[in-house]
């Protein structure tokens, strides 16, 4: 576990003192770092056809070395073209957001898994399982319902190992949790449903660790991968130790994948050496799920920005119109999820103070609405 701990620390040191690249900048770093294999890489961004052109420079320039290396543009070209297809065809395509649509279904995988040529297979093979559904949440319960069985593939700790590729979970019929993640992610994907891989290394109470599935509905739903709880999403027997996980601790926080490049990587307790998945840290989501409002209240979330843009872990807090603190803390920075912000229930129609800094720096809000986002940006 300390080596997991020290690999992160140096990683997240690394991409925080890097500069910031553009996006041609990234495509040439990525096209030198395919060494050998560069000309299958040049050759993917060649062949796409115009419309798939953004979504396969996405995948290029956050590609992990490792595929850089190895891929061929057959394998790219083909996982981009079914991608769009299953998007443009899906009935909930105007719902789900190009950005989500680049990072959580074009992707080919989801952690170190063997690259296996699902795409244009899952497309034809699970579309007939949820062809009534409407939504992409109501469409992966279904998935999660209907494709174990389909494929006989069960959990089991004799499976061969943790990081299965679905192929290689379905030849066995057996798969651990993350095996049956990567197996309904995909699942997922192949059929237009932005869908993650997300787990934490060691729960608080240290008795073990754990990986499920997060589909995107408006917003992100959680689901144990193989354990259907109906039509639902949102339920699973793990919510209580979920509910303990610790987001400033490394090993107790709760960790979604992201194929773009973030501060901090997926800690992977079955090969601590592998630093190459990209995370956010989705804690608070799992433990503020059960906080009651107040009646007459509303969520407040707050975040402070750089010059240029960039959530910053800075320290804020909140007085009232009498100047008596109502509440302290520090705000999320790249870490976590693009929406994830420091919430407080307050008093609709009252104005407050914000503080920001050991300054401190001080704006003053109202509170008017649900979900109000209250925003300050450094000016350098």
């Amino acid at each position: 576990m300390q080596s997991i701990f020290r690999a992160s620390v140096a990683i997240l040191l690394a991409l925080l003192l890097q500069p910031v690249l553009s996006a041609e900048g990234l495509i040439e770093s990525a096209l030198t770092r395919a060494k050998d294999n560069r000309g299958e890489i040049e050759r993917a961004l060649k062949d796409v056809p115009k419309a798939q052109a953004e979504g396969m420079q996405f995948l290029v320039s956050h590609m992990p070395e490792r595929d850089l290396q190895k891929l061929s543009a057959k394998y790219l070209l083909n996982n981009v073209k079914f991608a769009y297809q299953a998007w443009n065809e899906s009935p909930w395509k105007d719902q789900i957001p190009k950005e989500v649509f680049f990072n959580d279904v074009l992707p080919y995988a989801s952690i170190n898994e063997r690259r296996d040529d699902w795409r244009e297979d899952f497309l034809k093979r699970f579309k007939p399982l949820i062809k009534d559904a409407k939504t992409p949440g109501e469409a992966a319960a279904l998935l999660n319902q209907r494709v174990f069985p389909t494929l006989k593939v069960r959990y089991s700790t004799k499976r061969r190992k943790a990081d299965q590729s679905p192929y290689e979970s379905i030849e066995s019929g057996l798969a651990s949790c993350s095996g049956l993640t990567v197996l309904l992610i995909d699942a997922c994907r192949s059929q237009g449903i932005p869908a993650r891989f997300v787990g934490t290394p060691l729960w608080s109470d240290n008795s073990g660790n754990h990986s499920w599935v997060e589909v995107w509905d408006d917003g992100w739903h959680f689901t144990g991968a193989a354990e259907p709880t109906g039509n639902n999403l949102d339920r699973a027997w793990f919510l209580g130790r979920a509910s303990k996980a610790n987001r400033d601790s490394y090993l107790n926080s709760i960790y979604a994948t992201s194929w773009k490049k973030t501060p901090i990587n997926f800690p992977l307790v079955w090969d601590p050496r592998i630093d190459y998945i990209r995370a956010v840290n989705v804690t608070d989501r799992y433990t503020n799920r059960d906080a009651k409002i107040p009646e007459g209240h509303v969520r407040v979330m707050f975040r402070v920005l750089d010059a240029k843009g960039q959530r910053l872990n800075a320290r804020i807090k909140v007085l009232d119109d009498e100047g008596k603190s109502v509440f302290a803390a520090k705000t999320n920075d790249e870490r976590f999820d693009a929406n994830d912000h420091i919430t407080k229930a307050l008093p609709k129609g009252k104005e407050f103070q914000l503080q920001i800094g050991a300054g401190p720096q001080t704006i003053k809000f109202k509170v008017e609405k649900e979900d109000q986002l209250i925003s300050f940006q450094l000016s350098s």
